[in-house]
């Protein structure tokens, strides 16, 4: 007799198949449909386990509109809105989206969001904005992020702090591959104490054609700069445990590649191809490399492409009913200023590229943004506070002489802040991918894309509240001092406040369900931006799409 037992089962989603038979040879024709039962039973599975696309949309519509008066729209109705503004006097954008969050596949290891988000903007760098475009892949606490994304600043609070150093919101995002963990893990053998969280990005930046036409080919531009980006954040405490948490955290970028046009007196344009192979991306991730195209003399001691970066650190001491912080963000564009020393131990004669003696230059630890923010849980009219002071005067000194072979000595100063001298600095679209403070080359009237004042102190103050479930306000101070740049300083002392009062309302009744409206007024007082003053006005429309 012939026995042959079959057992499937599926439990929790996993698919199990029991097979007995006491000979092969009379199996045989039972062998084909075991197969398809235990394909469909598997595809039923798997079907179940990957999630459904279609559900979980929402849709954001959004309208816009600025007025104001003056030389330039006010600082603060421009500023930290990810490059989505315009300084000029009047302008406005009409915007729409579809996205799906990861978050809706929380019971799933592998998760997928995606998101598309449109402008059509008057009186803006463009006539049509593609500002998100993205697709999201979350397995367990690792993310892959492909396009471009608004990325929300580590360490501060993005309604109040005046911005990040390094990676701010000021500027549009960037098209790039993202891979990281976006949320703190714990790391093993820690007992939750230690966790960690970071990223590691390369893209490329879209603003050639606004190049082109802000510096009329003019004044120096390149073409297809390629972005990389990465940064680690360590957090010591645990909940459970203690009220008080540590964070501290090393943000680096790179911008490499490309072609560099340099317009010359006589009408010709001088373009360098700037290393985009597979060496330059590695030596923009480990800052390294033969140095720049303009800088081959150098080439043991220069990095290739435009580095700069922060350290930053935060310490938190939470209640059940209010949180306390104080953070600090040390901004840097070279060794000088992100280990406060420089190698200047060079030998003489031919051998003045050689490293020769044991000698350092220690310089001063001057530059720094310093922050305290303060959080009633259950605040109503006062529910979140931010002091900020920033100071950048220093940059390493004034003296910046690299070594040659007449004179050995080397001076690392004039870091000369978000500027290079190959690349675009640190800004797209005419925006500062940074901290607003530093005045975004988009102001400028002559052409030229570099920041013109990156040396200042400022006071920042913000504070917000929710005196209603349906109200929620906000009001930034600003104070700030300039002096230019050590290459080209102001004449005279530049000083500028600026301050903005924004305030919006939800609607939560079920007929306008989703519904929302703003209005913003901005006022500025200076030399730097100018006098201005103006509204903004956003009518919004949020809700969700099917299931």
């Amino acid at each position: 007799m012939v026995w042959q037992f079959l057992f499937i089962s599926q439990q929790h989603g996993d698919c199990s198949l029991f097979l007995f038979h006491s000979s092969p040879k009379h199996f045989r024709p039972m062998k084909r449909w075991i197969y398809i039962s235990l394909i469909l039973l598997s595809a039923k599975n798997l079907s179940a386990q990957m999630p459904r696309l279609g559900d979980n949309l929402t849709f954001s519509t959004e309208m816009s509109g600025t007025i104001s008066h003056g030389d330039n729209a006010p600082f603060w109705l421009t500023s930290n809105k990810y490059g989505l503004s315009s300084i000029e006097n009047n302008s406005g954008y009409i915007r729409g989206g579809i996205f799906r969050g990861t978050e809706v596949d929380s019971l799933r290891k592998w998760r997928i969001g995606f998101g598309a988000d449109l402008v059509v903007p008057v009186n803006y760098t463009s006539h049509f904005v593609v500002h998100q475009l993205y697709a999201d892949f979350h397995y367990k606490k690792a993310n892959l992020s492909i396009g471009a994304k608004e990325q929300p600043m580590e360490l501060k609070n993005n309604q109040l702090s005046s911005g990040s150093q390094t990676f701010g919101i000021n500027a549009r995002p960037v098209p790039q591959i993202r891979i990281g963990l976006p949320k703190y893990w714990n790391i093993p053998l820690t007992r939750g104490w230690v966790q960690l969280k970071g990223h590691i990005a390369y893209g490329i930046m879209t603003d050639d054609n606004w190049q082109h036409s802000f510096t009329n080919k003019k004044s120096r531009y390149t073409d297809d700069v390629l972005y990389h980006s990465k940064a680690c954040y360590l957090r010591i405490g645990k909940k459970e445990k203690s009220p008080f948490s540590l964070e501290l955290g090393l943000e680096m970028a790179t911008q490499f590649g490309g072609t560099t046009y340099q317009p010359n007196r006589d009408g010709t344009i001088t373009a360098t191809k700037n290393a985009s192979n597979l060496k330059a991306f590695w030596n923009a991730f480990i800052p390294n490399g033969s140095g720049d195209p303009y800088e081959q003399q150098y080439q043991f001691t220069n990095v290739e492409g435009n580095h700069l970066g922060s350290w930053v650190m935060r310490a938190n001491y939470e209640k059940d009913l209010w949180k306390a912080s104080i953070y600090a963000d040390h901004f840097f564009e070279d060794h000088s200023s992100m280990f406060m020393l420089d190698y200047d131990g060079y030998g003489s004669g031919t051998e003045w590229n050689k490293r020769k003696k044991s000698k350092y230059l220690l310089y001063d630890f001057k530059d720094i943004m310093l922050g305290a923010e303060f959080n009633l849980k259950q605040g109503k009219w006062i529910r979140d506070i931010v002091v900020e002071y920033l100071f950048t005067k220093y940059q390493s000194g004034p003296i910046y002489h690299d070594h040659n072979p007449n004179n050995p000595d080397h001076v690392g100063g004039n870091d000369n802040y978000y500027n290079h001298s190959i690349f675009p600095g640190w800004q797209h679209w005419g925006q500062v991918m940074g901290n607003p403070l530093y005045i975004s080359p988009i102001y400028n009237t002559d052409g030229t894309i570099r920041v013109k004042d990156n040396r200042f102190k400022a006071f920042h103050f913000g504070i917000a509240g929710k005196p209603t479930s349906d109200i929620d306000y906000r009001i930034l101070v600003t104070w700030r001092e300039g002096l230019g740049t050590y290459d080209t300083p102001y004449t005279k002392r530049m000083e500028q406040t600026s301050l903005l009062a924004e305030a919006s309302y939800k609607c939560h009744s079920k007929r306008l369900k989703g519904w929302s409206a703003g209005a913003a007024i901005g006022l500025d007082f200076g030399d730097i931006v100018g006098d201005n003053h103006g509204i903004c006005i956003k009518i919004a429309k949020n809700g969700i799409i099917g299931k």
